[in-house]
Formats: structure tokens, sequence, C-alpha cells
């Protein structure tokens, strides 16, 4: 399956990348929530999902998932399954992401059976 992963620092992208390649998947990264746009827009690799970074410049994880929830929405398309990577999950934390459109979120530093975890359930949970 092809993830698409969205995140600005280096070192996480490097580590994400390597977590997601160990458990089979295909990686394409996109260094912000612009960029992530479109390659959704443009919809040439079809992703099974979408690992959003909350703070990034040009444009943050929150705007890049309700612009993502609105062009699916607009083109009839499928909702892609969008898991939030947070630094910060505080109280809170969980209903903003709901409220924007995601479907869950991890905690950083990301912990790969987590990660693991929460992308199967929300690929076994998505209508193929």
């Amino acid at each position: 399956a092809d993830i698409l992963l969205v995140e600005d620092n280096r070192v996480n992208q490097k580590l994400a990348t390597a977590l997601l390649e160990r458990a089979g998947y295909r990686v394409t990264l996109a260094e912000n929530g612009a960029r992530a746009l479109d390659l959704v827009t443009a919809a040439t690799i079809p992703f099974a999902a979408i690992l959003m970074d909350m703070q990034m410049p040009v444009m943050d994880g929150l705007e890049a998932t309700r612009r993502i929830r609105a062009l699916e929405k607009e083109g009839g398309r499928q909702r892609l399954p969008i898991i939030a990577m947070t630094a910060n999950a505080m109280q809170g934390d969980r209903e903003t992401c709901v409220e924007a459109g995601m479907d869950d979120y991890v905690s950083k530093p990301i912990r790969a059976d987590d990660l693991y975890e929460r992308i199967a359930q929300l690929l076994n949970a998505a209508p193929s």
C-alpha cells in the first residue's frame, strides 16, 4: 500500500519512512501540507492513507486535512484515512484533529507498534 507522509522535519521524515518501509509500505514524501494537497489533487498515486504532521510551515496539517476533505466532498472521492502525527498530544488535540477531519493520531516520538496498529485499523476499516 502507498502511504503519503507529510512531514517537514528531516529526522522525522527518515524515521517514519524507515518504519513504514520496514512494514512493507511504499512511502511518498511531502514536506508540507500544500505539497500534500497537490499530490492528493493530482491523484496519480492511489494513497491508502496519509500520515500528517500537525505543525509545518506553508500549510499545517489541520488546514491540509480540511482542504483534502473538501476536495473529496466536491469530487465525490473516497475518503482517505488521515492519521495526525503530533508532538503535543494534549487534552483537546484529539477533538481538534477530528474536527479537521482526521481519523486518528499518533504521538511523537512515534512508536513503531503504535503506528502499525493505527494504520492497520484504518486500512481494515476503509472500504476497498
